[in-house]
């Protein structure tokens, strides 16, 4: 009887390794299966009404891809981006409070060829819809969609709080998340230290242990987003460096906007995800 029950607790032990396991692999968060409300009626229009879904499990990039991770891919394909095809893509101008468009600007340089150059521990950035897809078919993984992304956000367990972390932007007085603070687009008392990307890492992680999942940079999805004039656009999520609680709401976990799937930014990057 002793013995049966040796055996009995060592392949309950085995087991529990072999799960917790399964829940790791390096560089990857284990997203597990379940129920989420995707959106929000607290929220702008975008995110109503709130829909119920069920989501499988899946492995989550750790943090947004990096200026150093996409350096990797372009080194072994020769890709070129489109920013790169187009001759320029969209900066944000601090002095003159405005978008333009910049010549020369692209992932390596995204405040143009004359301005710092990115990083490699900070998500890469002025990359398209399209680039994203390129490095991820690279790595044999995809763009994840947008309800697994938002699943992801509330921690896998449907958690109805406005931010990844709870309802507060600070929590003790500490920043959470790379935001504009102050008055956007007049001025940025820059409180966290970053005026542009922070590096991954920088800010909390999740309960989950997802980094980045609000602001730093707004992350492309699998989905479609559609407005009125019906134009063709992909959801973006997160919310960015950009953003501020007066002006933009994109760091709530329910907040979504559209992008053309050509369109490169120097607030956006991206994340991957595998069944």
């Amino acid at each position: 009887m002793k013995f049966k029950l040796i055996v009995i607790v060592s392949l309950f032990i085995f087991t529990l390794i072999s799960c917790e396991s399964h829940k790791t692999e390096t560089g990857y968060i284990f997203i597990p299966a379940g129920i989420v409300d995707a959106g929000s009626y607290r929220g702008l229009p975008s995110e109503r009404p709130v829909r119920r879904h069920s989501v499988d499990s899946f492995y989550m990039s750790e943090h947004p891809i990096t200026v150093g991770q996409f350096r990797e891919f372009i080194k072994a394909s020769n890709y070129i981006t489109e920013a790169e095809r187009f001759g320029n893509s969209g900066v944000f101008s601090f002095s003159k409070r405005r978008w333009y468009m910049q010549d020369g600007a692209y992932w390596e340089y995204p405040a143009g060829p004359n301005k710092e150059k990115a990083g490699d521990d900070h998500p890469v950035t002025q990359v398209s819809w399209n680039d994203a897809v390129a490095y991820a078919t690279w790595k044999g993984e995809r763009l994840p969609t947008e309800v697994e992304w938002e699943h992801a956000a509330r921690n896998g367990n449907n958690s109805r709080h406005i931010y990844s972390w709870g309802n507060e932007i600070e929590v003790k007085g500490k920043h959470q998340a790379n935001v504009w603070q102050g008055k956007f687009p007049f001025k940025n008392t820059n409180e966290d230290g970053f005026l542009m990307t922070s590096p991954v890492k920088h800010f909390p992680k999740t309960s989950l242990g997802l980094y980045d999942m609000a602001g730093n940079v707004w992350e492309w999805t699998d989905s479609e987003y559609r407005e009125e004039n019906n134009e063709l656009m992909k959801t973006i999520k997160g919310g960015s460096f950009l953003c501020e609680p007066d002006f933009c709401h994109g760091y709530r976990v329910s907040s979504r906007m559209g992008t053309t799937p050509e369109t490169s930014l120097m607030h956006t990057g991206f994340r991957t995800v595998k069944n």
